[in-house]
């Protein structure tokens, strides 16, 4: 039911993140009125205390159009929320341990270039004359050159502070406890006991998405994932490509100013999932991982570790598009750890999708409807059982 004092716009967004703000910029620019939720403060969780990688290598197939259109944006990011974020397109370096590994490389490179993506094949002799610094168990790889990186500290703020001077409402500290349809209307209610209806909602609520998609009869599962990163003391800078391996294992890069971040396995969730912390076995594993791959880092003193959390779908990509349920309900969750280079995309797409009702950008393999069948098969496959 709505209440008289509800604060009403054109579109409600939950989810301060790089997606949700992305979204709220975008629609305020095409002058919708705009109100933003966000339960902590924008950037605070994994937009902003991820490991910073900007890389369309390694996408599944139904991402990498997704993924080209953000890479596009990165490249003039500046325009579009006033700084770089310290984005350098360095090139990104898929590597190989095992003629298995060697295999999902091929394939990949099969996919992404149907799909306009260019990935270059190195052997293991070209390999150690490009990058002698490689350990000695990496066999062969596959190079992304549009790839590169970014501070996720600084974007992840200003793309909030973008939206706010385009118009759009933020509203820290506003967590919704709850929503529902009614009257062609989306109603939220928050716990300070404010109520907020708009035609058009948007869930980038993150690894809180899967409750509010509930809230409109699509259910999906999303699992915590608490990925863990390290930083270490500046050294010279050697290593221009961000580094990735087959099994997602490990991931690394170096910064200009010559520290080395890494990071590999989960930390652990707490108070639910409103907070994170890294795990020292996790550290210690991860640590000699990245010696074996990359040995200079063997003698570096490790200065800093963090964590933070996402949600993961059950298929390893992120659920963007409209609702199959509401009109006007639009989803951008479960990024799975790819938020971060996806999310200046998401919102162009979406405002594109809510405003003109299409976008060239095709998401259709992103649907929360490829969900539905696996709930529907479950539900009905336990009737079949009872009856």
């Amino acid at each position: 039911m709505s209440r008289r004092n509800e604060i009403k716009c054109d579109a409600l967004v939950i989810g301060g993140g790089i997606a949700g703000c992305a979204t709220a910029l975008h629609l305020a620019r095409r002058g919708r009125t705009v109100v933003l939720l966000e339960r902590d403060e924008p950037g605070l969780r994994a937009s902003g205390v991820n490991f910073g990688g900007v890389r369309q290598h390694g996408r599944a197939a139904a991402e990498i159009p997704l993924s080209r259109r953000a890479r596009s944006i990165w490249g003039s990011l500046s325009s579009l929320i006033g700084i770089d974020g310290e984005f350098v397109q360095t090139g990104h370096l898929r590597l190989a341990r095992s003629d298995a590994d060697v295999a999902v490389l091929l394939e990949h490179r099969r996919e992404a270039e149907a799909l306009g993506l260019r990935l270059d094949f190195i052997g293991a002799g070209e390999l150690r004359r490009l990058y002698p610094w490689l350990g000695e168990s990496v066999v062969a790889a596959t190079f992304c050159a549009e790839d590169g990186h970014a501070n996720p500290r600084l974007v992840a703020p200003a793309f909030a502070a973008a939206a706010e001077a385009a118009g759009a409402a933020l509203q820290d500290y506003a967590e919704v406890l709850e929503g529902w349809y009614a009257n062609s209307q989306f109603h939220l209610r928050c716990r300070d006991g404010r109520y907020f209806a708009a035609p058009v909602l948007v869930n980038a609520a993150g690894a809180w998405a899967s409750t509010v998609a509930g809230w409109f009869d699509e259910p999906v599962t999303l699992t915590p994932e608490v990925p863990q990163v390290m930083v270490t003391e500046p050294t010279a800078y050697r290593i221009k490509p961000v580094i990735g391996v087959i099994g997602g294992d490990l991931y690394l890069r170096q910064t200009l100013r010559g520290n080395i971040l890494f990071g590999g396995g989960e930390g652990r969730a707490k108070d639910g999932i409103n907070r994170s912390r890294p795990l020292p076995e996790v550290s210690r594993r991860t640590a000699a991982q990245a010696a074996r791959l990359v040995p200079m880092v063997a003698n570096l003193a490790v200065i800093r570790s963090w964590s933070g959390v996402d949600g993961d779908t059950t298929d390893g990509s992120p659920v963007v598009g409209a609702s199959e349920t509401h009109p006007g309900l639009y989803h951008a969750f479960g990024f799975c750890g790819h938020g971060f280079q996806l999310g200046p995309a998401v919102g162009a797409v979406l405002s594109e999708l809510i405003v003109d009702g299409r976008s060239e950008t095709p998401i259709d393999g992103l649907s929360i409807g490829r969900f539905r069948a696996a709930v529907t098969e479950k539900r009905g496959t336990v009737n079949a059982d009872l009856s």
